[in-house]
């Protein structure tokens, strides 16, 4: 059953089509990985997820609702760069991401105590318990995203959106990160839409694999058309396997 239904979705800026006639479904719990060309609507299709825009036409309905006309607390993002409040420690950017969900309302005597002691665990949890009275300038990369990531499950969102999470880590923390989510992911039963320029990470982590491209091209007007939904792989045990598909799909390497 769907539980994201995206449904004949187009967007344009101004006299540019950027994404045209996408439909997509998407069951909860599913992790879906976005790949493409630079240019090619991915980030512009999350901005419309999230509703932070809304389409030139066409809609995007969670579990049955009518289209959102702006944020919700039941959609979730985390940018490449860490998008954490800098003159918060990290406790208190956890409790910030719980006080989301009370329209920004914060918490005071029992009601303070109790998220900080929330979020102590969040921090145990993640590995950050240590560091804790500590601001965010002060973590490293991995340690940042870690908390932008638990930041934005505080508000328990039942969608959560990646733009390039990792693009800006090293090798090693991107490995230790693609852990932490998958382990997030498993304990949350969370709906998961993630950008990546990485092909391998996009397998590795996605169930569903969406290429985004432009099946129409004008060379004398290569901005005449928008990109659409080319191929929607299935990336769990059994699918296509990846190094065919690595032959077959163009995705610029990730810097």
């Amino acid at each position: 059953m769907s539980f994201v239904t995206v449904r004949d979705l187009f967007q344009t800026y101004g006299n540019r089509p950027i994404i045209e006639r996408v439909n997509v479904d998407v069951a909860e719990g599913e992790f879906i990985s976005i790949v493409g060309a630079s240019g090619c609507g991915k980030s512009t299709f999350l901005r419309l997820l999230l509703a932070q825009e809304r389409p030139t036409r066409g809609e995007i309905r969670i579990d049955g609702a009518e289209p959102a006309r702006e944020p919700g607390l039941d959609r979730g993002i985390v940018f490449q760069r860490y998008s954490v409040f800098p003159h918060m420690t990290v406790r208190d950017n956890i409790v910030a991401g719980e006080s989301f969900r009370a329209g920004w309302g914060r918490f005071f005597g029992d009601a303070a105590k109790a998220a900080r002691d929330r979020a102590d665990q969040t921090l145990a949890r993640i590995g950050l318990d240590h560091v804790a009275d500590n601001y965010p300038a002060t973590l490293s990369g991995g340690m940042q995203q870690r908390l932008a990531i638990a930041q934005a499950l505080a508000a328990k969102p039942r969608v959560l959106l990646l733009d390039e999470p990792f693009g800006a880590l090293d090798p090693g923390t991107r490995l230790s990160m693609h852990d932490f989510l998958q382990d997030l992911r498993a304990e949350t039963g969370m709906t998961v839409f993630m950008v990546t320029h990485d092909l391998e990470e996009a397998f590795k982590l996605g169930d569903r694999v969406l290429v985004f491209d432009k099946p129409r091209w004008d060379p004398h007007d290569p901005s005449r058309y928008g990109a659409t939904i080319t191929y929607d792989f299935d990336a769990r045990d059994g699918g296509i396997p990846f190094q065919t598909l690595k032959e077959n799909i163009h995705v610029p390497e990730p810097h």
